[in-house]
């Protein structure tokens, strides 16, 4: 059965950032959706946040299993009522993977109950530890790997304590991050990603696309519930 994926992303930047388009020439939906090309059972669909309503109408949102969300500088601009039906919808079983800077997003700071603060400091290189090596997401990693360049987000990060945490990043300021957190929501299941600064080719990196396919297949939904009201069944002993 396929999994049908949409990517969702902000666009401002490479609209008016020359250090973005340097990055990604061919933008970054290019470099993401090229992580799935040789993925059969995988459909990925870009929307945008200039798209109507957002690039997330309820027929788009309806038909996602998995939502991959990257956003920066316009969180606030997201209206409420959309947060809103994607978290109820993860909460159905929609799968939600939060990269980089959406860990102030909406629909990631509703699903967490926190404020998602955390610290950061731009151009440093980044070591990754795969501290979960169990774990899907994990499937055909290195215990590490490194990025020469790459944005540093340390702790405290004000998140709930992960369901599982898949890998640690480690930057050269000495700062650590928990850089791949796994949560289960209702019935969806949430991962939240650290690496994807818009000025560094992050996404090209193999190990990083590997993550991204690995986490799109583990947040597929299971289970998916058409309602998340509450219920009163009759008694199954009488």
């Amino acid at each position: 059965m396929a999994i049908h994926v949409t990517f969702w992303y902000e666009a401002e930047q490479e609209r008016k950032g020359d250090a973005m388009k340097a990055a990604y020439p061919f933008g970054m939906a290019q470099a993401l959706e090229s992580a799935f090309q040789d993925q059969q059972d995988i459909t990925i669909k870009t929307v945008t946040f200039f798209d109507k309503d957002y690039g997330l109408p309820d027929e788009v949102l309806e038909s996602t299993d998995v939502l991959i969300w990257w956003a920066h500088v316009l969180h606030d601009q997201v209206p409420d009522e959309l947060a809103e039906k994607i978290q109820k919808r993860v909460l159905k079983g929609m799968g939600f993977i939060p990269l980089h800077s959406a860990h102030l997003s909406k629909p990631f700071t509703r699903l967490m109950g926190t404020s998602c603060s955390l610290r950061w400091r731009e151009g440093d290189r980044e070591r990754l530890w795969t501290v979960m090596p169990a774990h899907p997401i994990a499937r055909g990693l290195p215990d590490h790997f490194e990025l020469p360049r790459e944005e540093m987000y340390g702790e405290f990060f004000d998140i709930p304590q992960p369901d599982e945490l898949v890998f640690l990043g480690w930057f050269n300021g000495g700062e650590v991050m928990r850089a791949g957190c796994a949560f289960y929501r209702g019935y969806g299941r949430v991962f939240y990603f650290q690496p994807g600064h818009e000025t560094n080719p992050t996404y090209y990196n193999k190990n990083i696309q590997k993550i991204l396919v690995n986490a799109v297949r583990w947040a597929a939904p299971v289970n998916f519930r058409e309602t998340i009201d509450c219920q009163n069944p009759q008694p199954l002993e009488v």
